[in-house]
């Protein structure tokens, strides 16, 4: 089960730039008091620093940074864009999902990207991420256990 709750997720946000994405993100990770502000600065350092590389799947970011720059517990958010944001992946962009990770230490980081391939590979699934407007939909969705 990914590190979520209800609370960390908004649909159709509005944003200006990859930055403001992230931030949205993240900031969802602060005000569940699973990371501390440090930790979404480190993700934007991070994409500023080194591109688009959290462009991992077709429309689909997933910033992160290291543990110790405020990870207080395992966790995630997802922000799904109202317009899609162009990151600069020459491949992977337009951006329409935004899927913050934190995790303790770099195990975690690992095993919730596996987590999180399993999830966005599930046709199905993607689709209601992508398409829903019902949060505890989408939360269902992400904690349903694959048969």
């Amino acid at each position: 089960m990914l590190p979520i709750t209800l609370e960390q997720i908004e649909l159709d946000v509005e944003v200006e730039s990859p930055v403001d994405a992230i931030r949205a993100a993240g900031n969802l990770l602060v005000k569940t008091e699973s990371a501390l502000s440090g930790y979404v600065d480190a993700m934007v350092a991070s994409y500023e620093k080194l591109g688009p590389y959290i462009v991992l799947a077709p429309h689909i970011a997933i910033p992160h940074a290291r543990p110790e720059h405020g990870v207080k517990k395992q966790c995630m958010s997802i922000v799904r864009l109202k317009k899609p944001i162009k990151f600069g992946h020459p491949a992977n962009d337009d951006v329409t999902l935004v899927i913050a990770i934190g995790g303790v230490d770099t195990n975690f980081h690992i095993k919730m990207l596996q987590a999180l391939s399993v999830l966005l590979t599930d046709e199905d699934k993607l689709k209601i991420l992508k398409t829903s407007t019902d949060k505890a939909e989408i939360l269902c969705t992400i904690n349903k256990e694959e048969k």
